[in-house]
Formats: C-alpha cells, structure tokens, sequence
C-alpha cells in the first residue's frame, strides 16, 4: 500500500502546494490590519523573527514526520506509539488533527462560498453594485446569514473536489502551479496600481514606522506570533500530510525556508495593498475579518479609478489563495478515509464532499464561532501533539536521520533541542494565549 503512494512530481511542485495551504485569508485579511493596529515595521519586526523560528523548527518537523510515516497524523502518530506499545493511544490522538483539518475545511467552504459570489460579481458587476458603506454591509449579512448563500458555498466545494480527485501529483500539484503564479502576479498588479494613487505614500509610512511603545508592548509580541504561527500552517495536518507525499531526495529545510519565504511575500503584498489603498481615502485600517474582504474594501474600490477592473484582479487573486487553502485542509481527512477504509481517490473525495456539503450548509449562521474554536483549541494542539511525537517520544536520533534525509550537509545539531524545548513549548504557549485572549491568530 505505501510503495504506491502518490507523490508529488517535482521540488517546486510541492514548494507550491505548500506555499498554497499557508497563503490564505490570514494573509488577506487579518495580516494588513495587524501591521496597521500594532505599530507598522513594530509589528513586522516581531513577525519577521516568528516566521523564522517556527518555519525553521514546526515546518520541517511537520514535513519530515510525514515524510518518514508516508501517511497521516493518524498512522505517523502510532507508528511513533508503538514503539512504546501505545499505538492504539497514538492513532486516537491523531484522530485530533485530522478532524480538525475537516471541520477546518468545512468552515472554510462557507468563506470560499462568499468569495466564489464575489468574484464572480465582478464580472457581473453585482459586486460593486451598493451605493454605500451600509449597503455593502447589509449584503454582507444576508449572504453570511443561515442558509444565505447555499448555491455558491456548495459549488466551491464542488471546484475544490474536482481538483482533489485527481489526486497529488495530477489535482493538487497542478492547480498550484497555475494558480499560485496567477495569484503573486494579479496581487504585484495591484500594487503598482495602489503606488500611483494619491495618498499611497502615507499608506506605506504607516507600514514601515517603528512605534517604540508598540515594539514594548507585549500584545504586539503575542499577536506577531499567533499571526505567524497560524500563517505557516502548523496544525499537525495539511503539511504534514503534503510531506508524506515526498521522495527521500528532497531536501526539507530548503523547502521549508521558501515556503515561509513566499508566504511572507504574499502577506507583505497584501499589506502593500490594502493600507496604502486605505489611506488614499484619508481612513485607518482597524477592521479586519470578513468585515475587510466583504464591506470596507469592495466600498473603497467603487470609489477608485477602475473599479470593475480592480475588483476583478483582486477578488479572483483572493478566490486562488483560498482554493490552494481549502485544497489542503480537505488532503488529509480524503486520505484518512483512503488509508482507514481502503478505497479509491473518487470513492473518498465523495464521502468527504458529502459531510463537507452537509455540515457547511448547517453552519452558515455561526462559522465565525466554529472557525474561532477550531483556531484558539485545536490548531495549536494539533500542532503541539505533532512536535511532541516527533520530537519527544520519536527521539533525537530518529529525528536527526528524517530531516537530513535529501541534504548535501547535516542539518544543524541545534535542531532537535530548539524544537524540544522551544518550539513544542511555544505551541502550548499558542493554545493557552488563545484561551486567554480570545484567540490570536
């Protein structure tokens, strides 16, 4: 079963996809508002180190242990387990990550389906049709009320399994290398357009202040780390999943280093959208969530030069980054039920479709609760009970041999204590502020 397990057909091909599962809404709507409450280059100081530090020590442990289990958190779990004659224990607790993967997935079809309408309103020009603020607003909450959106919501699902049923190397690797591109591209568009309106100047020196008080405020450090932990996906499913679809050739901290590298690219880009387009209208950034993609943005679009074409650029750009997204989070219940009931790629695709079609309808309503309880409890813990079977009970000289599988030169030794004592403490570190604060990522 494992020798014929799909596997991606080439390094960028991967890089992509994973590149694809960390650039999302986080990027879109909740990055640039960040920058813009928490002081600008004060914000982006702390974030920067984050990035570093979780994509050098959780990205490649999640994709190493994948790698070496060649299947999902639930076998990879009791594979470590059983060493310790606790398997059973093992594939229970990966049952964690891998349902919180698909109740991921299923909140995140209700956000696709919102954003499946509006872009296609773009080209309709239903999109841009309200005259004003609470126009927009108004639209916004009939869509995102219960059963408010029922027809979009399902054929995003459905765009999302046609890709999935052609499998890793086919579907998944395929649909990234097209839409990855289009979508750097469309967003470094925007840019330059946003950088020859009047007012961006002021857009970019809110970006890149430094505010002594905002560097010293703790909330700043906290919110840096959520927003980056968040960002580069570290859950204990979508990108440890993709790693198990890995050769042994490929060198993992390589890819990991571009995977945050392109990631912060398309957060920056974001920002160097969104504020300066902000400030040509004289407003301050401080809402952010649907209310930013949905409301505040299409209603300063309408007002710009170009709206239709801008809004088109934007929102399709937006519908790629989410597709790459909700690809991920469906890969690893789809191949849960592949590997736990023995089936085909199609024969679990619909099984899956059906539950994602089923359960994203009844939560259209409440989807702003269910994705807050997913991110502030079991994001992190999935994460945090990944680093501890990889890096605590997996131990150190299994660990040092999975990540320098595919290297030249050994990785440093000061990999497996960091992520030991560092990086699996910061996850729980996450969880606990999360509870605390209300979430932060």
């Amino acid at each position: 079963m494992k020798d014929k397990r799909e596997s991606f057909n080439s390094r960028w091909g991967f890089i992509l996809a994973c590149i694809g599962s960390a650039v999302g809404m986080g990027n879109i709507w909740m990055f640039p508002t960040r920058v813009s409450l928490y002081g600008g280059g004060s914000f982006l100081i702390p974030y920067f180190i984050f990035v570093v530090v979780i994509a050098s020590t959780g990205v490649i442990g999640e994709m190493s242990f994948g790698r070496a289990a060649r299947s999902g958190p639930i076998d990879a779990f009791g594979m470590v387990c059983e060493k310790k004659g606790k398997r059973k224990v093992g594939e229970g607790l990966g049952m964690i990550p891998v349902l919180g993967s698909l109740a991921m997935a299923i909140g995140y079809t209700v956000v696709m389906g919102w954003i499946l309408k509006y872009a296609v309103g773009t080209f309709t020009g239903a999109t841009l049709a309200p005259k004003t603020i609470e126009e927009f607003g108004g639209r916004f909450g009939t869509m995102a009320s219960a059963f408010g959106n029922n027809i979009w919501q399902i054929l995003a699902l459905i765009l999302c399994m046609c890709i999935l049923i052609f499998g890793v190397g086919a579907g998944i690797e395929k649909a990234n290398k097209i839409l990855m591109p289009i979508f750097f591209t469309l967003f470094v568009i925007l840019g330059i357009y946003v950088a020859f309106q009047p007012g961006a100047a002021a857009g970019y020196q809110y970006i890149f202040r430094v505010d002594k008080a905002a560097i010293l405020d703790p909330k700043t450090w906290i919110f840096a780390l959520g927003q980056a932990f968040f960002s580069l996906s570290v859950a204990g499913n979508g990108t440890l999943i993709y790693g198990s679809y890995l050769s042994d050739e490929e060198d993992i901290p390589s890819s990991a280093a571009r995977v945050a590298f392109f990631d912060t690219v398309a957060a920056m880009l974001a920002a160097l959208v969104i504020i300066p387009a902000m400030a040509t209208t004289g407003a301050t950034l401080d809402q952010g969530g649907p209310g930013l993609l949905f409301i505040y943005l299409p209603n300063l679009i309408s007002s710009m030069p170009g709206s239709t074409i801008i809004a088109i650029i934007f929102f399709v750009a937006v519908l790629f980054a989410g597709m790459t997204s909700l690809i991920n989070l469906y890969e690893a219940p789809i191949a849960t039920v592949q590997e736990k009931l023995h089936v085909g790629r199609k024969t679990a695709c619909v099984i899956i479709a059906v539950i994602g079609v089923i359960v994203s309808l009844l939560i259209q309503g409440i989807v702003s609760d269910w994705m807050d309880i997913l991110s502030i409890y079991i994001c992190p813990l999935g994460a945090g009970l990944a680093g501890i079977m990889f890096f605590w009970i997996a131990g150190k000289k299994y660990v040092e041999t999975q990540i320098n599988k595919g290297r030249e030169t050994k990785f440093t030794k000061m990999y497996y204590p960091i992520c030991k004592y560092i990086y699996v403490p910061i996850c729980i570190l996450v969880l606990v502020l999360g509870i605390a604060l209300g979430g932060i990522g």
